[in-house]
């Protein structure tokens, strides 16, 4: 397990800040993504960009900072409940101000922000698993001043009466405790790259992810695409083979075709990797 490089609320919600950031742009950068904003171009998105979505990150570093240094070694109560969420909507209108205006980030604000918080409770040093356990307590305490207005992912959970991004943290990351993190270490040990593996746990998390963003762009048709192409590469033998990658390319060419994109997967990717530094010694750094 890493240790924070100090152990004080300062350095290790610096530390925190600036590991959460870098997670976030490599996710953005890892190519090739089914849909998604890549290093290769926009995916499925008109108004987004690689650049514009390395800027949103910068621009949340000081909110992972801020968590951090409200959460250290605090216990889960409503009251840092709260804050967090005080500190999540500012950090949302800095992420806005930031971008003019468009959603980069919103999701993972929620799903990187709980993680960071969590991680700073413990003072630095917890089990993935454990990180999730707590952000999931964090989660399912009350936020009297969280706004009452449905978001396009909420009013997706109440169409299709599927889990969101409120119920997965509730839970504790399942797709990320049970899916990702296991299959980017089964894919580091059989020899793939880190990109490839990356990759893979992507795939993992689609495979049975309710993305309330491909439901809200491509409905039931796009969800059941993509879970059965992420599928498709997977049993492939993942991206590190020629099988894998010709059906991750057929997975892409059909989300561009539904105007689909899985933001909900790719934001639980951004916090595997966030999880993952925390876990393994050689990344974190």
């Amino acid at each position: 397990m890493k240790l924070l490089p100090r152990i004080d609320a300062e350095g290790g919600a610096e530390w925190l800040a600036r590991t959460a950031t870098l997670c976030l742009i490599d996710e953005a950068r890892l190519s090739p993504k089914p849909g998604l904003v890549d290093s290769r171009g926009n995916g499925a998105h008109h108004d987004l960009t690689l650049e514009l979505m390395e800027r949103s990150a910068h621009s949340l570093t000081p909110t992972f900072q801020a968590l951090a240094q409200q959460s250290w070694r605090r216990p889960a109560d409503v009251a840092l409940r709260q804050t967090i969420g005080r500190l999540g909507r500012e950090g949302e209108q800095q992420m806005m101000a930031a971008t003019g205006g468009v959603n980069t980030h919103r999701g993972a604000i929620w799903a990187l922000g709980l993680l960071v918080s969590a991680v700073a409770m413990s003072g630095g040093n917890a089990p993935a698993q454990e990180i999730a356990a707590t952000a999931a307590k964090l989660a399912q305490l009350p936020d009297d001043a969280a706004p009452k207005l449905f978001s396009k992912g909420l009013r997706a959970t109440h169409r299709y009466r599927v889990p969101g991004a409120r119920e997965e943290a509730q839970q504790g990351f399942p797709h990320i405790i049970k899916l990702a993190l296991p299959q980017l270490q089964h894919s580091r040990q059989r020899g793939s790259n880190e990109a490839q593996a990356r990759l893979d746990a992507l795939m993992a998390i689609m495979t049975s992810l309710s993305d309330t963003c491909v439901l809200s762009r491509a409905g039931l048709e796009g969800l059941e695409a993509m879970r059965h192409g992420a599928s498709a590469v997977l049993q492939a033998g993942g991206v590190a083979s020629k099988a894998g990658q010709q059906a991750l390319a057929e997975l892409d060419a059909r989300m561009l075709a539904l105007n689909a994109s899985p933001g909900g997967a790719a934001d639980l990717l951004a916090a595997t990797l966030f999880l993952d530094r925390m876990t393994t010694p050689y990344l974190a750094n």
